[in-house]
């Protein structure tokens, strides 16, 4: 029956004629029962599959009970559930599956609010990443460059700081070719080699073809646990003449960064006054491959761990190259190892061409010290020309 009402139990009815019956219920159970009835409608009607007219209507007092009152006991020949000739109580099943319905709506809304829209389909990414990596379903290079893990994780943990820890502006990027070999010579700085990952998620996420930076790292980065497999992983490799030119003729974008240690671990005095290039090892593998060189600039990386001085003595017990005493380590612990929220720039350069030079040159050491002060001096004026323009090292 579609018209099924809530019947007032203990002479409700009776009370509502005149007479003094039992008091009413409440607000609250009246709501209850109206909710109850309306599921009992909806019940009824499949049931039956019969819509009542309204010549079939009856006067509520002088039809059974459909529906009772939560709690109370069912008359003779009516089953538990309240609706007379049924087994079970389908009213109460359809009302748990509607709340449970409205319960999974809201974790969905939660979800969604949380993680966004579409977060089943990255919960099954997830997933199927997970899997191809316990069943070892994946491919890597001859270096240990792993693509997927690069593109999942690893990005996906830089990413944050390059974002909306350092907001990194970046600039010039139409300088670096979409396709085929080429070399990115940028200044070192800020005591670890923050500058060389924020440039990998730069080129990573912002380049119209979203290449690969493969980084070329000291020794040292390699020999430490789990970081040096992260690195093989992230596609680095040693900072030799032969790996860095087997990649670039192999048309990969390679990344050095010349200064070295002597770069990432100078004086916060001596912030922004490029070191040494080195002996221009970099320009002999551009020269023999005939690749590109596009020099990169970086502001902003100096300021991140203000290196006021160098525990030597702690540094050669270590095996470090250095061992920096900032203003917050080691005095604040392991809160000092925090960097500071600085401002970053990145700036890509016009490129050097080298494939106009014989393939001989690389060995002659005019060509290569020339070639190496011009991409010196190039990164150096344009560190100048970017720190007369900004105005806050932290805004």
């Amino acid at each position: 029956m579609g018209d099924a009402r809530i019947i007032p139990f203990d002479g409700a009815a009776g009370g509502a004629r005149g007479g003094r019956g039992p008091r009413r219920a409440g607000r609250g159970a009246r709501s209850a029962q109206a909710a109850v009835s309306q599921v009992a409608d909806g019940v009824d009607g499949a049931s039956d599959g019969t819509d009542a007219g309204p010549e079939d209507a009856v006067p509520v007092r002088e039809r059974p009970a459909r529906v009772r009152a939560l709690g109370a006991a069912p008359e003779a020949g009516e089953t538990p559930g309240g609706s007379r000739g049924r087994s079970g109580t389908p009213g109460l099943g359809l009302l748990a599956g509607a709340l449970g319905g409205l319960a999974g709506g809201a974790v969905r809304g939660l979800a969604d609010g949380l993680a966004g829209p579409g977060w089943e389909d990255k919960a099954a990414d997830g997933l199927a990443f997970l899997r191809r990596r316990i069943t070892g379903d994946y491919e890597v290079d001859e270096f240990g460059f792993d693509q997927e893990l690069t593109d999942q994780l690893i990005m996906s943990l830089l990413r944050p700081f390059y974002d909306t820890y350092f907001r990194v502006e970046v600039k010039g990027l139409e300088n670096i070719p979409g396709k085929g070999g080429a070399l990115i010579v940028a200044n070192h700085s800020g005591t670890l080699p923050l500058d060389a990952l924020m440039t990998q998620v730069a080129v990573h996420d912002h380049h119209p073809d979203s290449r690969n930076l493969r980084l070329l790292g000291a020794d040292l980065v390699f020999q430490l646990p789990l970081i040096g497999q992260l690195a093989r992983k992230s596609g680095h490799t040693l900072a030799h003449p032969a790996d860095a030119e087997r990649l670039l003729s192999q048309g990969e974008l390679v990344g050095v960064w010349p200064e070295g240690y002597k770069g990432l671990g100078k004086p916060f005095k001596d912030r922004y006054k490029l070191q040494r290039f080195g002996r221009g090892g970099f320009v002999s593998s551009a020269l023999r491959t005939g690749v590109p060189i596009v020099p990169c600039s970086i502001v902003g990386a100096e300021e991140i761990y203000p290196m006021i001085g160098n525990a030597r003595t702690l540094a050669r017990l270590l095996g470090l190259p250095y061992f920096p005493v900032t203003p917050t380590f080691p005095l604040l612990g392991p809160v000092g190892l925090l960097p500071l929220p600085t401002r970053w720039r990145i700036e890509f350069g016009a490129p050097i061409r080298t494939d106009r030079y014989p393939a001989h040159t690389a060995d002659d050491p005019m060509v290569v010290f020339n070639l190496t002060d011009e991409v010196r001096e190039t990164i150096q004026h344009t560190i100048y020309r970017v720190l007369m323009q900004r105005r806050s090292v932290f805004f």
